[in-house]
């Protein structure tokens, strides 16, 4: 791994990402950012947020193989390393069968796209596999730095460790709201969790794995589903969870605060608080 990305970071969507955003998340300690939602294969953003910062390690979450083809996003990657060597992660991921017409074969698909950077030029520890199931985690230990796995929780993570060995990347997202009043934090967290998450098959089919039944993941999730995909409460109980995923083997955990169309700002300051991180 070449990419040092700290023990916490942020993950947001790259529409609610600006360069400013980047500056107050290093002030507070943070490692890395993620840059999630797709963003475009240019990676103009990225290039954005770490000109603007100092130390601050970015990260794509995830670069959607469908929507770029490989050989543009390689070139991306080689642009911003020039510029800034060492603090860029190429997060790349199969995305999901809703989401585009052409999706089909999605392990070959991978295998495909990780071969074309291979022939790009992007180094094996300078990209990361958006991975849940045994076969993409075994592949992104195979074929990258390690994996991105997203909406899960701590037991994934130690189910995701034993598969992925030791000396692997795992940067799991987790989800979170700032609200000791639990009924309010659940209805600020149950849009960003029911969707579309909970209606992508593959979203349903690894919690399912993990023993959530149908009733569970239906008509918005159930409360205890709630709970343990999106840590809520006072900002020490939220960084106990994010330190839960540590303790089951984590290297890196990063933090989406909900709404995600708010601003993150005071939730984030609270959190780096209790985990003491500035």
């Amino acid at each position: 791994m070449t990419v040092e990305l700290g023990r916490y970071g942020v993950w947001r969507g790259h529409r609610g990402l600006d360069p400013q955003l980047a500056v107050e998340m290093e002030a507070l300690g943070y490692g890395a950012v993620w840059i999630g939602g797709s963003p475009p294969g240019d990676l103009a953003l990225a290039e954005s947020l770490l000109d603007a910062t100092e130390r601050l390690a970015v990260a794509t979450g995830i670069v959607n193989m469908w929507s770029t083809p490989a050989e543009e996003v390689a070139a991306s990657y080689h642009r911003i390393e020039a510029k800034h060597p060492g603090r860029f992660l190429l997060g790349v991921g199969i995305g999901h069968p809703e989401a585009t017409t052409e999706y089909r074969s999605p392990y070959a698909t991978m295998v495909d796209y990780l071969d074309r950077l291979d022939a790009g030029g992007v180094p094996v520890a300078g990209r990361a596999l958006a991975a849940l199931g045994p076969r993409a985690l075994k592949l992104s230990a195979d074929r990258t730095a390690g994996a991105h796995p997203y909406l899960t929780t701590p037991e994934h993570t130690r189910e995701a460790r034993e598969v992925l060995g030791a000396g692997v990347l795992l940067a799991p997202e987790q989800k979170v709201v700032v609200d000791t009043d639990a009924a309010r934090a659940r209805t600020t967290a149950r849009p960003g969790v029911e969707n579309p998450y909970l209606h992508l098959v593959n979203y349903r089919s690894n919690l399912q794995r993990l023993g959530w039944s149908e009733a569970d993941l239906d008509n918005g999730g159930s409360d205890a589903l709630i709970d343990a995909l999106v840590a809520h409460g006072d900002a020490a109980s939220v960084a106990a969870r994010l330190t839960a995923h540590l303790d089951a083997g984590a290297d890196h955990v990063c933090l989406q605060v909900l709404p995600g169309d708010g601003d993150p700002v005071p939730a984030l300051r609270e959190i780096s608080a209790a985990l003491r991180l500035a």
